[in-house]
């Protein structure tokens, strides 16, 4: 047997390990450095569509409170749903084109595409490898001027809040089914995605198409169906039976279950 006090300082190096985890876990986010544009026009209708999938960002849930991210930030679509709280960067920023102290919380439902045949810093705002945010314009005016054009920003991520249940529609075609998710509350993107009929017992891994379209290449069309999924952050919801059966490509179908 170990001696006592080898014991204890065996469980005093446990304990101040756990203890750091926590702290770890519980510390704050910081606040990063980018910059931001914008797009779309005042009601923000040019930014319907995009990489995400989402189509009609106002019946997605996502309003006019949304941006288009630059190629490190969207990450392959894996960001798609993500929220980003963003300031003007009042250090950096020309005061005149600056509204201090108000912050804009976005949800990301586009890709800012790079420009390489502009310089980084005069026009090629979304080039690798530069954060950049592409916002909705009504978004933007909240914490920029107009006529300021890009200012640059703090940012950082931050659970997303939504109003009612997630969503799915489905699209694609037989052996061929797409469903895109939406309005996702928490950590907004979606980790993994499995799929389930009510003809049987077996949960299928569905796969990322692009964005935030996930597919599947069963035969389901038709078929009550069940989710089962798991956003970024760890957390895991079963959507039992959110598919009516009979259902067609294209129709949406709002579950009563949030993260």
């Amino acid at each position: 047997m170990a001696p006592a006090p080898a014991i204890a300082v065996a469980l005093l190096a446990l304990a101040c390990c756990w203890l750091a985890v926590t702290a770890a876990d519980k510390a704050p986010i910081k606040w990063q450095r980018a910059n931001a544009t914008f797009y779309g026009g005042a009601d923000a209708s040019g930014t319907m569509g995009g990489a995400c999938g989402y189509d009609n960002l106002y019946t997605a849930g996502y309003g006019t409170r949304t941006a288009a991210l630059s190629t490190v930030l969207f990450d392959d679509g894996a960001s798609c749903g993500q929220c980003y709280k963003i300031a003007c960067d009042r250090k950096r920023a020309d005061p005149a084109f600056c509204k201090p102290g108000v912050t804009v919380t976005i949800t990301a439902t586009n890709l800012c595409p790079p420009n390489n045949a502009l310089p980084n810093d005069n026009g090629g705002w979304c080039n690798q490898p530069r954060p950049h945010f592409d916002m909705a314009q009504p978004a933007w005016e909240k914490i920029g001027v107009y006529k300021g054009g890009i200012i640059p920003v703090m940012y950082q991520r931050v659970p997303c809040v939504r109003k009612g249940g997630v969503r799915f529609r489905m699209v694609g075609h037989d052996y061929f089914n797409v469903v895109i998710v939406m309005n996702v509350a928490g950590a907004g993107s979606i980790k993994s995605m499995d799929i389930k009929s009510s003809d049987s017992n077996d949960w299928l891994l569905m796969s990322r198409n692009w964005g935030a379209n996930w597919q599947s290449g069963t035969y389901l069309t038709g078929k009550m169906l069940s989710f089962r999924i798991t956003i970024t952050d760890g957390q895991t919801i079963e959507f039992k039976n959110v598919v009516t059966g009979g259902w067609k490509f294209g129709q949406t179908f709002a579950s009563k279950l949030q993260f």
